[in-house]
């Protein structure tokens, strides 16, 4: 036999941490005598998602997110699979968590195969993860008509295989595949199925929603019904899809029904249209039902590692995500904004900062002093003098007419209060840049066309070239020998397009002064048209979305130029980053 590398503490030793509620449940028992233990499977099954492709170094690192948070379980990937999880397998050992186990997922034997020589088994094994989580049916018609074998053959598939992983010294949990389908059609052969399963040494039997049409009222009364029918021993987990857009209602029905293991992914990633968001099932549990899936004190980060798995995926954020978007607990202006104002709880059910997110209000033509000043009061600024919002409110009625619109970026309307604290109030800001002038070109490179050697593509492409002249403040804001406390700075960058050549030059500029603008990633950029009916001469708006460090903000920029439009929302983008980082770091006591 292999043997046994720990990937992390012993599940066994696992904490599992006690609800102090008195909800009662579904089956009349209090929830003060449940516990909920969390099961990530993010790097299997969120992978499955149509466009979310996941490296060796992406799993790792969103490995170690899971850890920090306090995720119980993390489902590695699928044993055997492919290179990747096994590399995968390897090197998570080195990782050294401090509170998950790894567990690694696959099939059962194949039919007609003895465990021993079938490689779904061996595959497992060599994963040395010390849970193994296995997949077999619970439906009787899946078993006919997809493994195309005996319902019989299929029991003594699960059987044997949980009974020989089990004797190889590894914890096993079964997934029960089509559980609530199978149950429908056929209660007492998924029911067997579920039996065999605990009966051959199975620790975690968790029912599957597979295709996700199950409602979460169904859930609640089938998850009753197993509880009711096997012994109370026998742990139960929950492993919903999003089909009927209901993953995170019907996990939470389960829980109240008696399930123990919640199997999601983070930011409901997943195939098809995702599972059961484990941001959501966390929040809810903790804050709604007094359930601790995590640390109360882990709370915070919910928002930090929503962001920093969707950088890692490549996935811009989704805004409106409950608990971690940032549209959560955003109040546009009028009576919800001034009624959150005088009472937070009157438009918001929790306080924001709880799960690491915060309010805002927008801004917009629309905007009156009131919403201004709470922007400005929520910066930090406590002198928000009747000057300073007159003049921001002025000044964003005139670039609204202009076409800009600030409702969505944030961190364009920041800006466009720090660039007036120097003439309206006490406080100072100094700008880390400001453009000098720029060239940009933009070639159809038909010249090389007539280069034998060179493909079509290559002959007939376009080259974007930028030249960039910058002013940039020297960081420690000392005068040099002239007593310029600013230095003039140029670069000449090439790039996939005029913006991204521009972008190139600007990052290449600042990096020797501000090396954090490396981390800056632009992860959206939009372009619309103003004033349609004036054609090619109309103004366009440019927005553009950043991620850095976990965080997210965007800008904005409006021009009759898309190149001008496109500077000015990528300047601003740069400029909020090196801000924020100046602040954090204590480099700047402004706002």
């Amino acid at each position: 036999m292999e043997p046994i590398s720990p990937i992390a503490a012993d599940c066994a030793n696992m904490p599992n941490p006690q609800n102090t509620g008195n909800l009662t449940t579904a089956d009349g028992t209090s929830q003060s005598e449940q516990s909920v233990e969390l099961y990530d499977t993010t790097l299997r099954d969120g992978a499955q998602q149509e466009g979310i492709s996941l490296s060796v170094e992406d799993k790792l690192a969103i490995t170690q997110l899971l850890d920090e948070l306090g995720v119980d379980i993390i489902e590695g990937g699928y044993a055997g699979a492919n290179e990747k999880d096994d590399e995968y397998f390897e090197r998570v050992r080195e990782l050294h968590l401090q509170h998950a186990t790894v567990a690694a997922f696959g099939n059962t034997r194949h039919a007609n195969t003895a465990c021993k020589d079938d490689t779904s088994m061996a595959a497992l094994l060599d994963s040395q993860a010390s849970i193994l989580t296995i997949v077999g049916k619970a439906s009787s018609r899946q078993v006919r008509t997809v493994l195309e074998t005996t319902v019989e053959e299929n029991l003594a598939m699960i059987a044997d295989s949980v009974h020989y992983l089990k004797s190889q010294g590894r914890r096993v949990f079964f997934d029960a595949e089509h559980f609530f389908d199978g149950f429908k059609e056929d209660p007492d052969y998924a029911l067997q199925a579920l039996r065999v399963a605990r009966d051959a040494g199975a620790e975690r039997i968790v029912l599957c929603d597979t295709n996700g049409g199950t409602l979460p009222h169904e859930i609640s009364d089938i998850v009753t019904e197993v509880r009711d029918e096997l012994d109370e021993d026998t742990v139960l987990g929950i492993h919903t899809h999003n089909d009927t857009d209901t993953a995170v209602a019907s996990t939470i029905e389960a829980i109240r029904a008696g399930a123990h293991q919640v199997q999601g992914c983070i930011n409901g990633y997943g195939e098809r249209t995702g599972n059961a968001n484990l941001i959501s099932v966390i929040g809810n549990l903790n804050l709604k039902m007094d359930i601790q899936a995590i640390a109360p004190e882990k709370l915070e980060t919910l928002t930090t590692v929503a962001n920093h798995v969707s950088e890692i995926v490549n996935r811009r954020p989704f805004p409106y995500q409950p608990y971690v978007g940032v549209n959560a607990f955003t109040h546009k202006g009028g009576l919800h904004a001034s009624a959150t104002e005088k009472s937070a709880e009157s438009y918001q059910h929790i306080d924001p900062s709880i799960v690491g997110n915060n309010n805002r209000v927008t801004i917009s033509e629309l905007s009156g002093r009131g919403n201004v000043r709470k922007l400005i009061e929520g910066m930090g600024l406590e002198d928000a003098s009747a000057d300073l919002v007159n003049a921001v409110v002025s000044e964003i009625k005139k670039r609204e007419y202009q076409g800009y619109a600030f409702e969505r970026a944030d961190a364009s309307q920041k800006l466009l209060v720090l660039h007036r604290l120097n003439k309206h109030s006490n406080a100072r800001y100094e700008k880390p840049f400001e453009l000098v002038d720029y060239v940009v070109t933009v070639e159809k490179d038909g010249r090389r066309s007539y280069e034998a050697d060179l493909t079509f593509e290559e002959a007939d492409r376009i080259l974007s070239e930028a030249i960039l002249k910058v002013r940039v403040r020297r960081r420690d804001d000392a005068a040099n020998s002239e007593g310029k406390s600013y230095r003039v700075l140029r670069a000449y960058a090439e790039g996939n397009g005029p913006v991204d050549a521009l972008s190139g030059c600007l990052r290449e500029v600042l990096h020797e002064t501000y090396p954090e603008v490396d981390d800056i990633e632009l992860t959206d950029y939009k372009v619309r048209v103003v004033n349609e009916t004036v054609g090619t001469g109309a103004a366009v708006r440019v927005e553009i979305e950043s991620t850095a460090g976990g965080e997210v903000w965007h800008t904005v920029g409006a021009s009759t130029n898309i190149i001008q439009a496109s500077w000015e929302a990528l300047a601003d983008s740069v400029e909020w980053w090196l801000h924020r980082e100046q602040v954090r770091k204590g480099a700047s006591d402004c706002c």
